[in-house]
């Protein structure tokens, strides 16, 4: 039986915690709480919400994992998926719906006004010149990481990653940077959103363990990831900070596992990634 998380580190959770949905089941609960309000539409966040299921699945969704992941209705379901076919956001596929490329426009518009990731992209460029691996900057996004920026050598996940890219946080490195970086009482409001599901049988699992990690990260500055998030990847991360210190984004290298063992990580990359970090932090302020 696994050791109970002793009670003075415990994060207050609730009697049933929530299905992990990610962006729409936040964006509902936000919807929920803003339902008082004669100017706020209803209807249009649901929209959105029903947009944000998309970034969860990599392949088709079903009206059917739309409705069950934000708990909108079928039939509203099926009435946001017809309006977003017939403005051409979505098509049908097979048994569900896919993004079609009108969508980009959104996203890209967000990557293309950044200032951080105009500033970020030289910096990643280099890095990745330099260390010959793919590198990123993430800021935490509602409960999840996005990819604001990355500079790619060859796709090393089975799933391709790029800038308006999300993965979860508390099992990537950058997320983990993200996390720790929180106040004591925002990061307890995450863990009662986001059961710590295993990815692969690395990933840490158990809260006490997490804590731990976290605490260390944090006290470290750096966030080594070894295949948590997906067999044969790993990963490492740093911290990005503004001029008053305060952490505004993660910079990580990854990696197959096959090819870098984490000495190497530790001794030759992260001394190069610390110096991206600074170089950054420096071009933003």
């Amino acid at each position: 039986m696994p050791a109970a998380v002793p009670p003075s580190r415990r994060p207050k959770r609730a009697p049933a915690p929530p299905q992990d949905r990610g962006l729409a089941h936040e964006l509902m609960q936000q919807i929920q709480d803003n339902q008082g309000d004669p100017d706020f539409m209803t209807s249009l966040g649901r929209g959105l919400a029903v947009l944000s299921v998309f970034s969860q699945h990599p392949r088709e969704v079903t009206m059917s994992q739309i409705s069950t992941d934000t708990g909108i209705s079928r039939a509203a379901v099926r009435r946001v998926l017809y309006t977003l076919e017939k403005l051409g956001y979505v098509g049908e596929q097979g048994r569900g719906y896919v993004l079609l490329p009108r969508v980009l426009g959104m996203g890209g518009a967000y990557v293309a006004s950044s200032s951080m990731t105009a500033a970020a992209q030289p910096v990643l460029d280099a890095l990745r010149d330099d260390v010959h691996e793919s590198c990123s900057l993430g800021v935490l996004d509602g409960d999840d990481i996005l990819y604001v920026a990355r500079a790619e050598t060859v796709r090393i996940m089975s799933i391709g990653l790029r800038a308006g890219s999300r993965l979860p946080a508390y099992c990537t490195s950058m997320g983990r940077v993200l996390l720790a970086a929180l106040p004591r009482d925002t990061l307890e409001g995450y863990l009662e959103r986001n059961p710590l599901r295993p990815r692969t049988e690395r990933t840490i699992t158990r809260m006490d363990d997490f804590l731990d990690t976290l605490e260390k990260v944090r006290r470290e500055g750096v966030s080594l990831v070894d295949q948590e998030l997906e067999i044969g990847l790993r990963s490492i991360a740093v911290p990005v900070r503004s001029r008053s210190g305060d952490v505004v984004g993660a910079l990580n290298i990854g990696t197959q596992a096959g090819r870098i063992g984490l000495g190497v990580m530790q001794t030759q990359l992260l001394p190069r990634l610390r110096e991206a970090a600074q170089r950054l932090g420096t071009l933003l302020n």
